[in-house]
C-alpha cells in the first residue's frame, strides 16, 4: 500500500506548481521583471515543485520539499505592491496545507501499521 503521507505532499507539491505557474503569468502581466526574469525564476521554481513532487517516497524527499515552501512562501514579495499581499496569503495557505500534509500523512500511516500489526497478530490471522 502507498504511503499515504507521500500521496499527500506529491499532491500538494504539484498543486503549488500550478500556483507558482499562475503568478508568473500574473508577474509577466503585471511586467514586474524582465520577461526573461519573470519566466525564468517562476518556471525553474514551478519545475522543482514538480521535479520534488517526483521524489516524496525518496529519502530526503520531505526536506526537498519542506525547504521548497520557502522560495513559494517568499515568491510573493518579488510582485508590485498591488498583488503582493495576495500572493502572500496564497503561499501562507499553501505552507499550512504542506504541514497538514505532512502530519495527518503520518498519522493515516501509523494508523494503516498498527492496523496490519492488529490483524496479523489476531486469532486466526494467515500470513
Amino acid at each position: 500500500m502507498r504511503s499515504a503521507r507521500r500521496q499527500f505532499t506529491a499532491t500538494m507539491l504539484v498543486l503549488e506548481a500550478f500556483v507558482v505557474l499562475f503568478a508568473t503569468l500574473v508577474a509577466y502581466g503585471l511586467r514586474a521583471a524582465p520577461p526573461g526574469v519573470v519566466w525564468g525564476l517562476g518556471g525553474a521554481l514551478a519545475l522543482s515543485l514538480i521535479l520534488a513532487a517526483g521524489v516524496q517516497g525518496r529519502p530526503g524527499g520531505l526536506v526537498v520539499g519542506s525547504v521548497l515552501q520557502v522560495p513559494v512562501l517568499l515568491g510573493g514579495l518579488a510582485l508590485p505592491p498591488a498583488a503582493a499581499p495576495v500572493m502572500v496569503v496564497v503561499g501562507v495557505v499553501f505552507v499550512a496545507l504542506w504541514v497538514a500534509s505532512l502530519r495527518l500523512g503520518g498519522r493515516i500511516d501509523r494508523e494503516r501499521a498498527a492496523r496490519a500489526v492488529a490483524a496479523a497478530a489476531a486469532p486466526g490471522a494467515t500470513t
